[in-house]
């Protein structure tokens, strides 16, 4: 197991090789990202986004940083923004979408269509919410001392690339009625649960929402899922307790985890190669490459409960629907059973609660999946 936080092999080749594809190295939406002031870091793994560096946006009037993952050209991408004390940032309507977590501060939004409708909504600290596509929106500091910092992600890469226009991706005079028509109570705190779909706007307390059982998962954790703003990017909360870890799987790129509560380690690796292994605590980020194996350990003396935003393209579906990430490899998924799982990774867990006076409580979540656990696919010759 190999615990430098940043280690990965890059697949770089000869400067050669590299001459052939130069002129595709730049996009229009990472010419837009330089002409905003603003730099780009890689997002797989961010240890503090409260502490992250920011430069001046000067365009919306607070301090940023964007990150991309291994495939942000062709998904989403994710920035960190900062409101300074007292003050707003600009007013802004764009054809991508894009949701939001409140990291720091407290504060307010308003959204509104050019049909006038216009909706205030406020926030703290552990928010969720969705920006309708196309809707203008301001977000405001409610502190005077204090500056408000949320971690948005979006799939502007994506609709940047495509238009290859910036002044029609943010100046487009169009209402999408059906996403926002100016509803009095759209971010209120309501919704409609749907089996694990939670249909919401908005999430005033995210950190403590309470979630749905979900033994598919493994160790008895909770989860929820997310439809917000009648847009194609979703998002869920998962949380596990106290002495358990969740069962490895893969999917697609794009899904940025952000810690909410607990400590622990993840461990991400690539199909043949050593598990690395990435501390976490509340604030972290991490964002497994494509198709990577990952598995989450809660090592703290609470339960952990991470927030994920993603595109719809990391859920890779099975014929019925459900995300292969959640299937056992034995029936054809990408999701690695306990009892499949390298041995070392109980002996790992079990030194790193025992650094801290703990012990796992992983028998039950053993036990339950042997008693249910299909046979293994035959090997074809």
């Amino acid at each position: 197991m190999t615990e430098a936080a940043t280690t990965r092999k890059e697949a770089l080749v000869s400067e050669e090789m590299a001459s052939k594809f130069a002129t595709e190295k730049e996009t229009p939406y990472t010419r837009w990202v330089r002409d905003e002031g603003l730099d780009i870091i890689n997002a797989m793994y961010v240890p503090n986004l409260h502490t992250v560096d920011l430069k001046p946006w000067l365009r919306r009037g607070g301090r940023g940083v964007y990150l991309n993952h291994d495939a942000s050209r062709t998904s989403n991408d994710c920035y960190v923004c900062e409101i300074p004390p007292g003050k707003q940032l600009a007013p802004q309507r764009q054809l991508f979408e894009e949701m939001i977590y409140v990291l720091d501060g407290r504060g307010s939004t308003s959204v509104w269509n050019d049909a006038g409708q216009k909706v205030t909504f406020e926030w703290k600290a552990g928010a969720i919410f969705a920006i309708p596509l196309n809707a203008w929106h301001q977000h405001f500091n409610g502190s005077g001392k204090d500056p408000a910092r949320y971690v948005a992600v979006t799939n502007a890469p994506v609709i940047i690339n495509s238009f290859g226009d910036v002044n029609f991706v943010f100046n487009t005079r169009y209402d999408f009625k059906d996403r926002f028509a100016g509803e009095p109570d759209y971010f209120s705190s309501k919704g409609e649960q749907k089996g694990l779909l939670l249909d919401t706007n908005f999430v005033a307390d995210a950190i403590n929402l309470p979630l749905i059982a979900a033994k598919e998962r493994g160790a008895g954790g909770g989860h929820i899922r997310f439809s917000m703003a009648r847009g194609s990017m979703n998002s869920h909360i998962s949380q596990f307790p106290v002495g358990t870890y969740k069962k490895a799987h893969a999917h697609g790129p794009g899904a940025h985890v952000i810690i909410m509560s607990g400590e622990g380690y993840s461990l991400m690796w690539p199909e043949g190669e050593e598990p690395q292994r990435f501390e976490w605590r509340e604030g972290t980020l991490i964002v497994p490459p494509n198709m990577w194996n990952h598995q989450h350990f809660n090592t703290g003396t609470t339960p952990a409960r991470y927030l994920a935003f993603k595109a719809e393209g990391v859920s890779i579906r099975n014929a019925q629907g459900v995300p292969k990430a959640w299937i056992s490899k034995r029936l054809g998924g990408d999701q690695i059973d306990y009892a499949d799982e390298k041995p070392q990774v109980r002996q790992w867990f079990a030194e790193a609660l025992a650094k801290k006076g703990l012990k796992p409580r992983m028998d039950d979540a053993y036990a339950a999946e042997l008693a249910a656990l299909p046979p293994k696919l035959a090997r074809s010759a």
